[in-house]
């Protein structure tokens, strides 16, 4: 049996960069906070706390201190969080992705202008709630084709596209093509991060030839999710872990092939994990 990687997986530059900036302000002594999860894996905020690193859940939470170093999530955070950190002075480090900060600056200025933003990604998801907040005007958030099909905003306003920089990208553009044959005068902004591209098209190869899948990354992770459920359309027997202690296989001697990914904040010591317990075990 042979066990396979995807070529594109784990940690993405933007994830890198935020989890090394947290490292960095360890070294220093400083009394650190995070806005949120600095990244949508478990593992990671756990080995982060255990070093005294504490996530600040609310604005209400920031609103309580007083002192120490607040960094601010991959995911970013809208405009409001930014001028609370100013108003109290208190040391901000952005280790917003530069994709998303990208996001940012684009419904800041568009909205600006008097466009209707329309973000096609989760509502829940902290990236999505962060662009929501640079937004200046109406805005409206479309998680999927049925959405889009509904969206009917009032005559004559103009509207500007973005995406949530993990979303599916085949369906990123289904839903562009919905809103245009609509007839919408619409800037359209392709958000979607080259990593995330990459990664899910990548899984997609892997996937259509492997006979079992293991997906790797956080319960809440938006980029892992899509992931699977690219995995799944091509595999049958695709599973979605967090841990090695998730992972419950019992292969049919008929398996040949094994393959593997991960999402963006997938750091690759569990990877490795992974891939030796099968290897080990299979």
């Amino acid at each position: 049996m042979e066990v396979k990687l995807a070529e594109r997986m784990g940690f993405c530059f933007g994830v890198k960069r935020a989890v090394d900036t947290v490292y960095e302000q360890i070294k220093n002594g400083k009394n650190i906070y995070t806005y949120g999860p600095i990244v949508n894996n478990e593992e990671v905020v756990r080995e982060l706390s255990e070093q005294g690193v504490k996530v600040l859940e609310s604005g209400e939470e920031l609103m309580e201190l007083s002192e120490g170093s607040v960094i601010i999530r991959a995911h970013g955070v809208p405009e409001k969080i930014i001028r609370i950190l100013r108003e109290k002075n208190l040391e901000c480090i952005d280790a917003t992705c530069p994709f998303v900060k990208r996001i940012h600056n684009i419904v800041e200025k568009e909205s600006g202008e008097g466009r209707h933003i329309v973000v096609v990604g989760n509502a829940g998801h902290p990236e999505v709630e962060g662009i929501v907040g640079w937004c200046k005007g109406p805005v409206t958030v479309l998680k999927d084709l049925e959405e889009a099909e509904k969206f009917r905003p009032p005559e004559g306003e103009k509207l500007c596209v973005v995406a949530q920089t993990t979303y599916n990208y085949n369906k990123f553009h289904n839903i562009v093509e919905i809103l245009e044959k609509k007839g919408y005068n619409s800037i359209v902004v392709n958000t979607i991060c080259n990593a995330t591209e990459e990664r899910q098209c990548s899984a997609k190869a892997l996937a259509a030839e492997a006979d079992v899948m293991i997906v790797i990354g956080g319960r809440h992770s938006s980029n892992t999710r899509k992931l699977y459920e690219i995995c799944a359309e091509e595999c049958a027997h695709t599973y979605f872990i967090q841990t090695l202690d998730d992972l419950h296989l019992e292969l049919p001697k008929a398996v040949r092939l094994v393959g593997i990914t991960a999402g963006a904040s997938t750091p690759n010591k569990l990877i490795e994990e992974v891939q030796r317990h099968v290897r080990i075990n299979f």
